[in-house]
């Protein structure tokens, strides 16, 4: 399974980018998708995520400002991200959890991070 995100960028506070990740390969069935970022010196953390049913979760720090979406037919994840503040510059991660075949547990895969840079 390959994830390939893109859509990150250099943008003032208060601006918005759209991020996007396209899975492909193998894949019988996507348990979930989301988006991790890791700022310098910190640690990984869950930014959003889609279930299959299509419940979403949010950090508190995004809620309201961030929107996840999913297309199931094109195995594509989106990111909608407004009112970014600089405390949002990360490198931003595209995160699946998924199947490949019957009788196979889900693995987490990950693509290449894409960086999100919010100046003030």
């Amino acid at each position: 399974v390959q994830l390939q995100a893109s859509g990150g960028g250099l943008v003032q506070a208060g601006g918005s980018l759209s991020l996007s990740c396209v899975a492909s390969g193998s894949i019988l069935v996507i348990n979930r998708m989301g988006w991790y970022r890791q700022a310098p010196g910190k640690q990984r953390e869950l930014v959003a995520n889609i279930l299959r049913g299509d419940r979403t979760n949010y950090a508190d720090s995004v809620k309201g400002r961030f929107t996840i979406s999913r297309d199931n037919a094109k195995n594509t994840l989106y990111l909608q991200m407004n009112s970014l503040k600089p405390e949002d510059t990360a490198v931003y991660y595209c995160n699946t959890n998924a199947i490949r075949a019957w009788g196979d547990a889900g693995m987490d895969y990950w693509g290449k991070g894409t960086q999100v840079t919010v100046s003030s």
